[in-house]
């Protein structure tokens, strides 16, 4: 099976402190992987690194085949989409949903292009498979917690990525709202063969088909393998020790 992100001994460190440490993972194509941990354990920063927006200390990272080099890195960040934890948005802010969601098809067009019939028919895919359709036209800072997150996927999914990456996507919703945004990053997943990469600090929150766990403590890799083995108590007693 091909690698869609391979990080070989990676070190970042930020003003002396080490947010990851001699780190070596495989995330392969079409795999559903999800990484938790605590608070300040790296898992944010592996999603810069994969995204090619963190410099490292030390150490080797290839990304969809291709070295993450300078000169390759804006090419290949075109083909990963990115969902942020929830943020604020100003109510007072003048874009509709579909703005909002076309936003992210600049990074495929690019930010000097304009949108064409194909980039506008993307993001009309990507608003119906986050069921946010109905939503089009209303003013982006009057929707509601859940529905802004449905947009942050539709937006990273409007860029027909290859490779997502959700950080946290479901922190802050409630239970309902929590179920239909897990809902839609599995349809997402399964029907556009995405390779997905969620983090999180809650193993509930990661779906029952979930191909992988990756268990980050203090920037090391502590385990990577499946649920069953994830579930051990002796392993997520030593992930959470002492927090």
């Amino acid at each position: 099976m091909s690698c869609a992100a391979e990080l070989r001994n990676v070190t970042v460190s930020h003003r002396g402190h080490v947010a990851l440490r001699d780190v070596t993972l495989e995330f392969h194509r079409g795999e559903f992987v999800g990484v938790i941990g605590p608070n300040g354990a790296g898992k944010t920063t592996l999603l810069t690194i994969i995204n090619g927006l963190g410099r490292m200390h030390s150490g080797t990272v290839r990304i969809l085949g291709e070295p993450a080099t300078p000169a390759a890195l804006p090419r290949l960040r075109r083909r990963i989409g990115y969902v942020p934890q929830q943020q604020r948005i100003d109510p007072r802010a003048p874009l509709s949903c579909r703005v909002a969601v076309a936003i992210g098809r600049y990074g495929r067009a690019g930010l000097l292009h304009r949108l064409g019939a194909p980039d506008h028919a993307a993001v009309e895919r990507a608003m119906d498979l986050t069921r946010i359709s109905h939503l089009a036209d209303r003013p982006v800072g009057q929707v509601s917690g859940g529905e802004a997150q449905k947009i942050a996927l539709a937006r990273a999914l409007a860029q027909e990525p290859e490779i997502l990456l959700l950080d946290e996507p479901t922190a802050s919703l409630d239970r309902t709202a929590v179920a239909e945004m897990t809902e839609l990053i599995v349809r997402a997943w399964r029907e556009l063969k995405l390779t997905v990469v969620l983090v999180t600090h809650q193993l509930d929150r990661l779906p029952d088909l979930c191909n992988r766990i990756v268990m980050v403590r203090a920037g090391r890799v502590l385990f990577s393998g499946t649920r069953e083995q994830a579930l051990r108590p002796e392993l997520i007693e030593q992930l959470y020790a002492d927090v």
